[in-house]
Order: structure tokens, then sequence, then C-alpha cells
């Protein structure tokens, strides 16, 4: 074999291997027209060679465009997928060389229908990549069937299905954060015969899988090691915020010894700026999310614990794992964890200047 350059360059597998190069290219880059005794002598001599592509040259040298969908539960500003969309927002800004681009389509959380309506308008478009916040199962794997049917991978955010494996998914496991904070809520509660959980509610609809596993693991935990406290429910209602206060007043003349509550969504602020509006200093609350309200509350004091998960990164690397899939060419890890990350007054504004 004559000496190569320190530098392998696609014309010197060519000569090797005795085709051409584009016929090298073909190979490197798992397109076809090319013949089987044709490839198996390329692949040989890359193999010896160690030969690895310069994937971010080429994809900056390509023409081709590349179109995200990301479909997320509808929010307002300032609520916890407005994070979300920050990092979705900067990962395509980071990515903008190589011709990215991203649609945001919402559904109602509270509404199956709506999300079916919002899939199915994202498969008439047939982008490029998807990222989704699962509904449930049952609703989103008519979705992901049909993407896996045209060959578009999707990623899951917030929660996973694993009977409905994705390329790849981000977020928090949601039943280990939901034991995790049990474990919490008694060291606060102690001897505490009663715990409440404070659910936002429509229709029977909690409106997140996240929030549904959460609350799976949290009472797990009560059963494994405080079977007899009595855990107490109050469901307020989604779409009637008006009418929270009330029905806490109502909650709390009924139940009045009641010391410690948990809500498993990112509402906690509801619940901790109505206990600060009563002046009910005798009570603890743990709650998830770096809600600028839910913060609040928690310097203020009527919020205990506040357990975070990272939006803004789990919307970033989503996008960077289909930018790595189909871009790059690289293998991309199927699970992604988020750390469950506990705050209290003393540390917040240190995990906020990260």
């Amino acid at each position: 074999m004559n000496k190569l350059p320190e530098r392998i360059r696609i014309k010197d597998i060519a000569r090797l291997a005795d085709v051409s190069v584009g016929t090298v290219d073909r190979v490197i880059h798992g397109r076809s027209g090319v013949s089987e005794a044709s490839k198996k002598r390329v692949e040989e001599i890359l193999k010896q060679l160690d030969y690895q592509p310069n994937m971010y040259a080429s994809a900056l040298a390509s023409n081709k465009k590349y179109t995200f969908i990301c479909l997320l539960p509808e929010h307002l500003e300032g609520e916890y997928w407005t994070a979300v969309e920050l990092g979705i927002h900067e990962a395509i800004a980071t990515y903008s060389d190589f011709n990215t681009s991203v649609k945001i389509n919402y559904y109602d959380p509270y509404d199956y229908h709506s999300f079916v309506d919002a899939s199915e308008a994202i498969l008439t478009l047939q982008p490029d990549g998807v990222m989704v916040a699962p509904t449930a199962p049952q609703y989103t794997k008519g979705f992901t069937d049909r993407l896996q049917a045209l060959n578009i991978p999707y990623i899951y955010i917030d929660s996973n299905i694993k009977d409905v494996p994705p390329l790849a998914f981000f977020g928090q496991n949601s039943r280990q954060s939901g034991y995790f904070a049990a474990r919490m809520m008694m060291l606060l509660a102690r001897d505490e015969k009663e715990i409440v959980i404070f659910r936002k509610i429509h229709e029977g609809i909690v409106g997140s899988n996240q929030q549904e596993n959460r609350e799976i693991g949290f009472r797990q935990y009560m059963e494994e090691h405080h079977p007899s406290c009595n855990i107490l429910e109050l469901d307020l209602h989604a779409e009637r915020n008006d009418e929270d206060n009330e029905m806490l007043d109502e909650f709390f003349r009924a139940h009045p010894t009641v010391k410690n509550g948990i809500t498993f969504n990112s509402k906690a602020y509801i619940v901790g700026e109505y206990l600060q509006s009563r002046g009910k200093k005798d009570f603890s609350l743990i709650g998830y999310d770096l809600l600028e309200r839910n913060v609040t509350c928690l310097k203020e004091g009527s919020i205990s614990f506040l357990i975070a998960q990272q939006p803004e990164l789990q919307g970033a690397n989503g996008i960077k794992a289909l930018c790595d899939h189909l871009i790059f060419k690289k293998d991309v890890t199927c699970i992604n964890y988020m750390p469950i990350d506990l705050l209290t007054v003393e540390t917040i504004d240190y995990y906020h200047s990260k």
C-alpha cells in the first residue's frame, strides 16, 4: 500500500478501493446507486483506515434545509413552557448555519381531541423532525405511528411513553421525582397524620403525563413508609381560576388541622399566593418549577421547597438531538433524564445565576 497523507481524503480512499470519488461519497453518506462489490471494497478500506468523515463540513456544504415542528401545550407567557420555547429558539439559532428552522404548534392539554387535531396538521406538513410533549399514550401513539411510517424522527420532552419509544427523551424520571417529593414532604410533616395533594383538573383530565406519574411515585413512597398517613385531595378547576380561593377556603374550613401539601404541576403559586392572602403561615407547601410567581412565593415563605427540572435545557437538547441525528449522522442517546433539583429560599438565587 502506498504511503498515505496524514489527512485521509475521499480521493485517497477511491484510489485504494479502485472506484470513483462519487462512489466513495455515496457509501460514506449511505446513499444508493452503488454495487455491492464496490460498496464492500470501500467499506473495507474505510475500516482499515479508521476513517471518520467530517460531517460538520459536509453539512455546511449541503444546501439541504431542515424544518422541525414542536408540539407543546398551550400556555400563557411566563408559564413553564415559555422556558422550553426559549431553549428551542436558542438551539435553532446555534444551528442556523445548517439551514434549520422551527415552527411551534400548540394543543389544549385538557382536551385530547385538540392534540389529535394538532398532530394531524403536523403530519400534512411532513417536517424533517418533530419534538412533542406527549399527551395520554393512546392518543400519542396514533401520531407517532404515522411519524414512523413517514420515517420522521421524533423527540419526547417533559414526559416519556416507554411503549412508544422516541429517538430521544428529555425530562425527569417523573415517578422517581414524585417518590423523592414524598420523602421531602414527610421531613416537613414529621408525625402529621394527614397531608393534601392539590391538582388543577378539567373534566377528569390532569393535563400532563408528568403530573400523573409524579403522583404515582409520591403515593408509592407514602404507602411504603407512611401507610397510616391520610392523603387528602383538592381538585381546583383548570379553567376557572377565579374560584380557586373560594375552593381553598372551603377546604381549609373542612380540614383545619392539615398543615402540609403538594402540587405536581407548575402552578404552586396559586396555593402559595392564597396562603399569603389569608395570612396562613402554619402550612408547608412543595411545588414544581421556577416560574417567577413560584419563586416569589418561595422567597416570601409560602412555598417551602421547589423542585426544578431545567425546561430550557430540555428544549435546547431536543433540537440538538434532531440535528445530531439528521445533519451530523451521530448516534443519539435515547433516555436523557434531567436532574431532580430541590431548591429552597437559601439556594434559589445561586441556581438562577448558573
